[in-house]
């Protein structure tokens, strides 16, 4: 699993440097948040190395289903371009290894209990700052260190019911749904990258590191949009509405004869046009629907209409035929037909190499593109070549494996 040239056999792969070749980021996170985030930037360049405690990442064991060696999808999903190492933090000459790998590191990202690195003797304020002025720590927790929840643990879930996102989806008769994924833990994965990239953007002028704290609560609570604003001006407590819009219709889901669509017709003048579209123009002229203010008032019996003139029609035919006419619709696929779709295979939105298949990176970069440079790393893949290349002699590798520091084999 050795990083790919250009010419490698497979889909959507790296072919350049990218454009973060060269920042070095020592990643202990574990699970999704923090393993996202370094995945986001591995894909564009970020030599990122992974350093996982004996029992290894536990979502190797996230399954099934497994691959031939016995990790899990759920790891494999978030973990390539990155170099595995085991490694024994609990240990005094643990510890030692992380501070020689930091010494020409930018970044360093975890997701421990806030404290943990203090009680270790490693923490940011204390030491990592003070050693390493230019290292931007990266923490990524459920609460934070402080306030009213401080220090307690955090799992996307759990966040999904505190900050009120699970209160606003599903339907009235549902009750409170979670979201079909992990949302918070991947929406903290993704400001966490963005948080990384503006301490590198703010060093250049500085030539200083600084502490990234970001929690899992914060980056929930920041997905509440618009429900949040609805609140904040009218005061009535948002109220989950199943697949429609709470301030938009006709935004939401229709049947017909081959498949549910999904329609978003966003302002009044798009409306008239998607009226006339379907032979119903003076559905656009009843005072019902006239403006959006009313179709979100009359949503129910606009629903019946459309459902009515959908019932017989070809849902994915109809629906390239609304595009291709300026008005947004889609069919509601499945997730394995959304990976065979056509435009998935033209964006480039499925990486392969060798035995691993992947989503792709969704950012595209016309003169630095990123993609897939390796497999993710079976465990301590490269626990060796990693100390190797940082000046550690074969001698002080073989003993920090003999003493169970350099970890070979996870412990179960």
């Amino acid at each position: 699993m050795n990083d790919v040239s250009p010419m490698a056999a497979g889909k959507a792969l790296a072919q350049g440097p990218g454009a973060l070749s060269g920042l070095k980021i020592i990643d202990l996170t574990r699970v999704l948040g923090g393993p996202y985030c370094t995945m986001v930037l591995s894909d564009h360049g970020a030599d990122v190395i992974k350093l996982e405690p004996p029992q290894g990442d536990e979502t190797r064991e996230w399954g099934p289903p497994f691959d031939e060696a016995g990790d899990a999808s759920y790891f494999l999903g978030i973990n390539r371009n990155k170099k595995g190492v085991g490694l024994d933090l609990s240990k005094p000459a643990g510890r030692e290894v992380l501070l020689r790998l930091l010494e020409d590191a930018d970044v360093l990202t975890e997701n421990f209990k806030p404290g943990s690195m203090e009680k270790w003797g490693i923490g940011y304020e204390e030491v990592l700052s003070k050693r390493f002025p230019r290292l931007i720590h990266c923490r990524v927790s459920g609460f934070g260190a402080d306030g009213p929840l401080g220090g307690f643990p955090g799992y996307d879930a759990v966040l999904q019911a505190m900050v009120g996102l699970m209160s606003i989806n599903g339907t009235e008769t549902s009750g409170p749904t979670r979201l079909g994924n992990p949302i918070v833990d991947i929406a903290t994965g993704l400001f966490s990258a963005i948080a990384i990239l503006m301490a590198l953007h703010e060093r250049e002028k500085s030539g200083k590191g600084q502490f990234c704290d970001m929690t899992l609560h914060d980056c929930g609570m920041a997905l509440l949009h618009p429900h949040a604003a609805n609140f904040f001006l009218n005061g009535r407590r948002p109220r989950a509405t199943g697949n429609p819009h709470p301030n938009l219709q006709p935004y939401s889901k229709f049947k017909t004869r081959t498949c549910e669509i999904f329609v978003a017709a966003g302002n009044d003048p798009t409306f008239r046009k998607f009226c006339e579209f379907l032979g119903m123009p003076e559905l656009a002229k009843d005072p019902r629907f006239a403006t959006n203010a009313a179709r979100v008032t009359n949503r129910d019996a606009l629903a019946e209409a459309l459902n009515a003139r959908f019932a017989d029609e070809d849902g994915h035919e109809l629906t390239r035929r609304m595009l291709a006419a300026g008005l947004p619709a889609g069919p509601v696929l499945n997730v394995d037909e959304a990976m065979a779709a056509d435009h998935t295979a033209y964006r480039k939105m499925v990486t392969e190499l060798g035995a691993y298949r992947g989503l792709g990176t969704p950012i595209k970069l016309s003169r630095t593109p990123g993609g897939t440079r390796s497999a993710p790393p079976r465990f301590n893949e490269h626990g060796a070549a990693v100390l190797r290349a940082r000046g550690f002699s074969d001698a002080e590798i073989a003993a920090l494996a003999r003493d169970g520091v350099l970890v070979q084999e996870r412990r179960r």
